[in-house]
C-alpha cells in the first residue's frame, strides 16, 4: 500500500492533496445542550483578554476540550496532572451546536481551553474567548498541526466558504501532532507535571504507531480498487490522503440539510462509474437518502459509522479515541472485502487514567 505522508504545518511545510464531493458531521441535536453541560463543558494560540476571571480559579488546574475525540486525546496526555472538562455532548453536530449560557461558567475557571479549529466549533470558541480568564490560550489544535497549503476542500466545505475539512483526527498520523502540542502547552502551563506529560506523549505516540502498523497490515488485504469511500459525512479527507484512499463524496452538503435530488443522482451516477461496493452510514444519524443510494447501485450499506461518537460509555475501555478508529477502520475494512484481523488484535488502551467528563 501506498502511503501519502504529509509534513504536518508544527513539523514542516508540505502540500496535500483536495478530495471530493458531498459531506459535513453529525446533526443538529442540540436538545441535550444544557444538561451535558451541566455535567462537563468548553485554537491556535488565541488568548482572551480583559474577561474578568482568574485563571486557575478552583482546586488544581483546569482544562477545558470540545468534541470526545480532543477530549480523550487530551486525558491520554494529561493523565491525573489536572481536571479535565469536555463542553461538546457526544452524538451532536459540532459544527453548529449552541453551547448554553450554563458552559460560560465552565469557561471562567479554565486554565487552558483545547479545540479543534479549522471553523469546526465556532460558537464553543466564541463563548470560550469571551469568558476565560486574562491570559488563558484558547488552543486550535487544527490551526497548528497543518498549514493553509494542506487544507482539504470538499462539497461540505466548499473553498469559496473560507471553511477547510476540519476532521484530522481520523488520521492517526495528525492525532500524533494534536498529542504534541497538548503536552507542550501542559509543559508550559504546568511544570511541576512536566516529567508525566512528557512520559504519556512518549507512551502515546509509540501506542499510535502499533495502531498505525495494525491498520497498514489490515488496508493491504483490501484491493486497491475497492479503497474507496462514500460515507454520510465527510470526515476522511486527511485520513485518505495519508493511506492512499480515495474519497467519492458524502451525503451531507454544506449546509448540513438534505442533498437535492439532482446532487443524489450524480451521486449514484458516480459510485456506478466508479464501482464503489460499499456506502457507510453512521450509527447515530441514519440517513434514508443513503440507504437509498445503496438500493440504487446495489452497493453494501453500513449504517454504523462513527464520526466523534465514542463507543461505549465513559470508562469503559473502548470509550477513546482509539477506540473510535479501531471500530472504524475494521469497520471499513471487512466491508471493502479485506481482512481485519490485525485491527482487531489491537489491544485499545490509555496511557493514562481518563478521569475526563465527556458530556452525553
Amino acid at each position: 500500500m501506498t502511503r501519502h505522508l504529509r509534513r504536518p504545518r508544527r513539523l514542516a511545510a508540505a502540500g496535500a492533496a483536495s478530495i471530493l464531493l458531498l459531506a459535513a458531521c453529525g446533526s443538529d441535536d442540540d436538545s441535550a445542550s444544557d444538561s451535558a453541560t451541566n455535567d462537563a463543558a468548553a485554537t491556535d494560540g488565541t488568548t482572551a483578554s480583559e474577561n474578568g476571571g482568574d485563571a486557575g480559579a478552583g482546586d488544581g488546574i483546569q482544562v477545558v476540550t470540545t468534541v470526545a475525540p480532543i477530549t480523550s486525546i487530551a486525558a491520554n496526555i494529561i493523565g491525573d496532572c489536572a481536571e479535565i472538562v469536555g463542553v461538546v455532548p457526544e452524538g451532536t453536530n459540532s459544527h453548529t451546536f449552541e453551547p448554553p449560557p450554563s458552559a460560560a461558567e465552565v469557561m471562567t475557571t479554565a486554565d487552558i481551553v483545547f479545540i479543534n479549529g479549522l471553523v469546526l466549533e465556532e460558537p464553543t470558541k466564541e463563548l470560550a474567548l469571551a469568558n476565560v480568564a486574562d491570559g488563558v490560550e484558547v488552543v486550535e489544535l487544527g490551526d497548528e498541526t497543518i498549514s493553509p497549503d494542506q487544507y482539504e476542500y470538499d462539497f461540505s466545505f466548499p473553498e469559496d466558504g473560507g471553511k477547510p475539512n476540519p476532521h484530522l483526527w481520523t488520521d492517526p498520523t495528525l492525532v500524533k501532532v494534536y498529542a504534541d502540542i497538548i503536552r507542550d502547552r501542559m509543559v508550559e502551563l504546568d511544570p511541576s507535571c512536566a516529567e508525566q506529560y512528557g512520559a504519556n506523549f512518549d507512551e502515546f505516540e509509540a501506542l499510535v504507531d502499533e495502531f498505525d502498523a495494525a491498520i497498514s497490515e489490515a488496508f493491504e488485504t483490501i484491493p486497491e480498487e475497492q479503497r474507496k469511500l462514500v460515507t454520510y459525512h465527510d470526515a476522511y479527507a486527511y485520513f485518505a490522503d495519508t493511506y492512499g484512499w480515495s474519497v467519492i463524496g458524502a451525503i451531507q452538503p454544506a449546509d448540513f440539510g438534505d442533498p437535492t435530488p439532482a446532487e443524489v443522482v450524480d451521486l449514484i451516477e458516480q459510485i456506478e462509474a466508479e464501482q464503489v461496493t460499499a456506502i457507510f452510514g453512521s450509527e447515530v444519524f441514519p440517513s434514508p437518502v443513503l440507504e437509498q443510494i445503496a438500493n440504487e447501485t446495489g452497493a453494501v450499506y453500513v449504517d454504523d459509522l462513527r464520526d466523534d461518537d465514542l463507543p461505549g460509555a465513559p470508562g469503559e475501555d473502548d470509550h477513546s479515541w482509539l477506540g473510535l478508529m479501531k471500530f472504524n477502520f475494521i469497520t471499513m475494512t471487512d466491508a471493502l472485502g479485506g481482512d481485519s484481523t490485525t485491527l482487531q488484535a489491537f489491544e485499545v488502551r490509555d496511557v493514562a487514567p481518563d478521569q475526563a467528563q465527556y458530556p452525553q
